[in-house]
């Protein structure tokens, strides 16, 4: 398994960033994948994720309505489409996969206990 996490970099407050992350090595059509961060001395947090089928999201109460968690089965990638973003928005960002087509009960998408693969991360500075 393999994920391969891009597009990070540095922007201004109120940028717009949009991250993407290949998959190989599973079947991704098949799998419900996630984005988490860590900012720097803090643990690795919940940022958003996306259903095996695509027909269900969950985000973040700190990004509802700034980001936008997308997948592309035909590619093998999933997308964060960040816009707004804060300075407290400064991480690295990591996709995540549980590589199974399972369906999780309640905020089961936002346990990263559930998440199995993990691609390299990729840096997100936002300046004020």
């Amino acid at each position: 398994v393999q994920l391969q996490a891009y597009g990070g970099g540095l922007v201004q407050a109120g940028g717009s960033l949009r991250l993407s992350c290949t998959a190989s090595g599973f079947t991704f059509s098949r799998s419900n994948m996630s984005w988490f961060r860590q900012a720097p001395g803090k643990k690795r947090d919940f940022v958003a994720a996306i259903s095996w089928g695509g027909s269900f999201t969950d985000y973040a109460e700190s990004v509802k309505g700034r980001f936008t968690i997308s997948r592309d089965n035909a590619k093998n990638t999933v997308y964060l489409q960040m816009n707004s973003l804060k300075p407290e928005d400064t991480a690295v960002y990591y996709c995540g996969t549980d590589a199974r087509a399972r369906t999780y009960s309640g905020y089961g998408l936002r346990n990263r206990g559930n998440y199995v693969y993990w691609g390299q991360g990729t840096l997100v500075t936002v300046s004020s």
